[in-house]
């Protein structure tokens, strides 16, 4: 972060000396104004509600253009990541820094490899659970609870025990999502095999039972691992936010992530792949898409297209066109080309990669609309495709926690308002009320 030689400076109409503020410069993108000391120095607080125009941290963990469509995770491009490396080499990169040579590559599978397992007591946090509880209720309350197993590394402030919670987070959260999901259908628990890959792992836990083994398809398992790669980071949204802002009180890593769970539950955040499929089962078949259409360029119709878009990126979204060739690549292995489901979707983004309306907004498609496809081809349940996202990124909370705990600068959050309620008053009698 440097300082920049140029100053913003400040000035009120009402004749209040005005005040100098100063500029820092990042690597890339917008420079930034210190506006830390304008409360000490004016008595008054800037006002920027979902802090749109606010930096709250300097991070150097990914950095996103979204006029151009642009993301990098420490410095290298989406596009190359997600076709050169597979996940736990991402995972590596934003956790250090530097993608792994291949023998750190090697030494960094074997470690989270063998962090798989969950204690055996967990097993039992599962049965007070309803059958029919949402996964991500089960995903906040089991992660949390992890901090009651693990003492050896909650002292935040001990690098090797940050390190320590990292490589237990990213280990064990494919374990509890696949048990989330065995759970909801009644099916016993998989455990992990050290034998298999990260994510054709997950996918042995998710679709193998005690009657049937599950066959790894190296289609499949390469299509999880860059649903994973394309959703491990993505800046300071809403629940990498609350990773560091619960962080920023001290608190243990596996509640902090759990804070994050929570805050992606949201429909506004992680919930978009599982509205956008929602969306498509609402349409139904081709033949009711023009119909469709037309609603949704109808304001008044309340309809909205799900999937297309996005608030970050203006042109296209980069992630985007990566999950695009995986969804035709899962699609094709699987022989569901013709499947009435894929077939509408495949319509849709035809008639909005055409049409002037949706081509004019930029209403692209977004890597959600094409993650909720591949996620169901896979056979992962709607409800579960939240717990996904969580599981993809834990490792981008972590990176992003674990950087804030190390910055000199951070304190504890702490945001200011702007009050409109009433001013002070005495409270009367009972009887005069």
């Amino acid at each position: 972060m440097n300082i920049s030689d140029t100053k913003a400076t400040l000035s009120f109409s009402d004749g209040s000396p005005s005040v100098d503020m100063p500029i820092y410069k990042g690597t890339i993108g917008p420079d930034v104004i210190d506006i830390r000391k304008l409360y000490g120095q004016t008595g008054k607080f800037t006002y920027d509600p979902g802090f749109m125009s606010t930096a709250s941290c300097n991070s150097s963990i990914t950095y996103i253009d979204g006029d151009k469509g642009e993301l990098l995770y420490r410095g290298y491009p989406i596009e190359q990541l997600a076709v050169n490396c597979d996940f736990l080499e991402t995972c590596y990169l934003l956790l250090n820094g530097e993608l792994p040579n291949a023998e750190q590559k090697a030494k960094f599978e074997n470690t989270v490899t063998r962090h798989t397992m969950i204690h055996e007591q967990m097993n039992f946090f599962f049965r007070g659970f309803r059958r029919d509880a949402h996964p991500m209720s089960v995903l906040v309350g089991t992660v949390g609870a992890l901090a009651s197993f693990y003492h050896d590394s909650l002292d935040i402030n001990d690098p090797e025990q940050r390190e320590i919670s990292a490589i237990r987070l990213i280990a064990k959260m494919p374990t509890l999502v696949a048990m989330a999901y065995k759970y909801s259908v009644g099916q016993p628990f998989v455990y992990p095999r050290n034998d298999l890959s990260y994510s054709a792992n997950f996918m042995h836990m998710m679709f193998s039972n005690p009657c049937e083994e599950y066959k790894v398809n190296d289609v499949l398992v390469r299509a999880l691992d860059r649903i994973l790669i394309l959703h491990a980071d993505h800046e300071q949204n809403a629940s990498t936010s609350t990773v560091r802002l619960a962080g920023s009180s001290g608190a243990n890593p596996f509640a902090c992530i759990a804070a994050g769970i929570a805050c992606l539950w949201g429909p506004a955040h992680g919930g978009a792949n599982e509205a956008a499929l929602t969306m498509l089962k609402e349409i139904g078949s081709v033949e009711n898409i023009p119909a469709f259409i037309e609603k949704v360029k109808d304001k008044n119709s309340g309809v909205k297209l799900m999937g297309f878009g996005h608030r970050v990126y203006k042109n296209f979204d980069p992630r985007a066109k990566l999950m695009r060739e995986t969804c035709h690549e899962v699609l094709e292995e699987l022989g569901l080309q013709d499947d009435p489901l894929f077939k509408l979707a495949m319509e849709l983004e035809r008639i909005a990669l055409e049409d002037e309306y949706f081509v004019s907004r930029k209403l692209y498609p977004n890597v959600d609309f094409y993650s909720g496809i591949v996620q169901s081809a896979l056979g992962i349940p709607v409800s579960l495709f939240t717990g996904i996202f969580a599981m993809a990124r834990t490792i981008g909370w972590i990176a992003q926690w674990n950087e804030m705990i190390a910055d000199p600068e951070q304190k504890i959050g702490r945001p200011r308002q702007l009050f409109v309620g009433s001013p002070v008053r005495d409270v009367p009698s009972i009887d005069k009320r």
